[in-house]
């Protein structure tokens, strides 16, 4: 049989990690020939359906997120029509919170919930061999005409998981992401991340060598998938390290970081690397406390600024913080001091983003509870709140427009400092060029 896994991406920079994960795992572990096929959603659906016609798979599978499910239910009811044999899959975060509903809506053959690794390699298996499909963990899929659910495959050992990229020279100027732990710690009510319990890591050594395929190889960035990198200090410690120690002048990392997990020995460490190679997102969200409890956002904010004076005194760390407008309790004025809070602890960037309701998230839960409307269609965006209204949140919008032109470019940074000794604060200065454009 012939298996093929589809990728579908915002931008052409970006690589697909869960299909080369999947196709690596079955390939290692059982044998199975998977190929890939990575595409972006700003190609056209023409030219996606005539590839995987003329690839003519068995077993079709597509990675789902809010960027591409839209397409790819376009897709999956054009492929059903020109390629009647072939069974098409669904798997990823789009479709693993409501799997039935997700079959009967795609019209696709199968959904997979969740970790897939296990699972697809068993579908494959089950598939070639015409065994039985009740024995494929995490499986909804059709039978006697109403959807099943199979029991959920248990959590993977991740020290089997294979090294994603086959020929990394195949990815010039393109982003690399690399996956050293599944979890989280905390329950931000916002992220899927709640959903999970607990942190698994890989070992150690695994991690050392995959990394040192990444600077062997010269790569320009790779940007760690990990929801909270230094939720382990010692995990963190010991690949920072090594990745110091093994720098090779060219290559960035990038992680997703909590302020209050810190260790003053990894302060220590940070203050004495090359600038460049390290990039720490740490997402605020807020500085409301009533929006922080509200979703379940533990971060001292005090803990925040020292943890950025820190990380910005050696002037060698990349800092990117993030917003989120449409959060519960957060009306215009109390975002205009979360802005200025944020802003004033001199980020790199400042990603000014906007609540997405996102299936099996809390907050999409309890949309109603705190009067949050949102859009019916991914990327599920928030329309309005009890607090903000939709012409607030569009203005917040073109101040997002002002702050990536003249902020996160960082092409004004003379000007800026001149202008903003200027102004009452930050947000009324880029309200106020809003309001110009």
């Amino acid at each position: 049989m012939k298996f093929l896994l589809a990728g579908i991406s915002a931008k052409y920079i970006h690589t697909c990690l869960a299909v080369y994960s999947l196709a690596g795992y079955a390939r290692e572990q059982y044998g199975i020939d998977c190929r890939t096929a990575e595409f972006t959603i700003n190609q056209s659906e023409d030219l996606i359906l005539s590839e995987l016609y003329r690839q003519a798979p068995d077993l079709l599978g597509f990675s789902c997120y809010i960027w591409n499910y839209a397409m790819i239910r376009r897709l999956v009811r054009s492929l059903k029509k020109v390629l009647p044999g072939t069974r098409i899959l669904l798997g990823g975060p789009e479709v693993s919170f409501d799997a039935p509903r997700a079959l009967l809506e795609s019209g696709a053959d199968f959904v997979l919930s969740g970790e897939g690794e296990e699972a697809f390699s068993r579908l494959c298996l089950a598939l070639r061999d015409g065994k039985p499909l009740d024995g494929v963990p995490s499986l909804t899929w059709t039978d006697n005409g109403a959807p099943r659910t199979n029991p959920a495959a248990p959590p993977l050992d991740l020290g089997k998981l294979p090294f994603p990229y086959d020929d990394l020279g195949r990815y010039q100027n393109r982003i690399l992401y690399y996956e050293a732990q599944r979890g989280c710690p905390f329950n931000c009510q916002y992220c899927l991340s709640s959903a999970d319990k607990g942190v698994r890591f890989q070992p150690l050594p695994k991690v050392r060598a995959e990394l040192r395929r990444f600077l062997d190889a010269k790569v320009p960035q790779v940007k760690f998938v990990d929801r909270t990198f230094n939720a382990n200090p010692r995990f963190a410690m010991e690949i920072w390290r090594f990745l110091a120690e093994n720098d090779n002048g060219v290559t960035n990392f990038h992680f997703e970081i909590e302020s209050a997990c810190f260790t003053e020995e990894q302060f220590r460490l940070l203050e004495s690397v090359r600038p460049g190679l390290f990039q720490f997102e740490i997402g605020v969200q807020s500085a409301n406390p009533d929006t922080l409890r509200a979703v379940d956002r533990r971060a001292g904010l005090e803990e925040l600024r020292s943890a950025a004076e820190r990380l910005r005194a050696g002037r060698n760390i990349h800092l990117h913080l993030d917003l989120i407008a449409g959060l519960p309790f957060e009306g215009y004025e109390s975002f205009r001091r979360s802005f200025n809070f944020v802003y004033s602890l001199g980020p790199d960037q400042l990603q000014l983003g906007f609540l997405k309701l996102l299936k099996g998230s809390g907050l999409r839960r309890d949309a109603a509870q705190y009067g949050i409307l949102y859009r019916d269609e991914p990327p599920y965006e928030v329309l309005s709140t009890r607090e903000l209204t939709f012409g607030e949140l569009l203005t917040l919008k073109e101040i997002e427009e002002q702050v990536e032109l003249y902020h996160n470019s960082g092409r004004f940074r003379a000007s800026l400092r001149y202008l903003l000794s200027l102004a009452e604060e930050p947000f009324g200065f880029f309200e106020e060029l809003a309001r110009l454009r």
